[in-house]
């Protein structure tokens, strides 16, 4: 019994700290990390630092071994072509 109660908060534990960041958190995060560079907010500079942080990311991602840019689903639908009789 205490062995179930044991594994389900482990698996809870153990869930909580798979969670993703969404956008805003990321936007947030990268906006503190300019802040603390020491550009401020509503320049130029400010954006370039948010831009390079992005650039940064996405050229990291495609660096990635798994990364494919053509892996999409394929829709196959095959066309069953009968001859006609003459």
């Amino acid at each position: 019994m205490w062995r179930n109660t044991v594994m389900a908060v482990a698996l809870t534990a153990l869930c909580t700290g798979c969670t993703t960041m969404t956008a805003e958190d990321r936007r947030a995060a990268d906006e503190a990390k300019c802040r603390s560079y020491g550009f401020l907010k509503k320049n130029d500079a400010f954006a370039e630092c948010l831009q390079r942080i992005d650039l940064d990311r996405r050229a990291e991602l495609r660096n990635t071994p798994a990364f494919d840019p053509w892996d999409r689903p394929v829709i196959y639908r095959p066309i069953i072509l009968r001859p006609q009789p003459k």
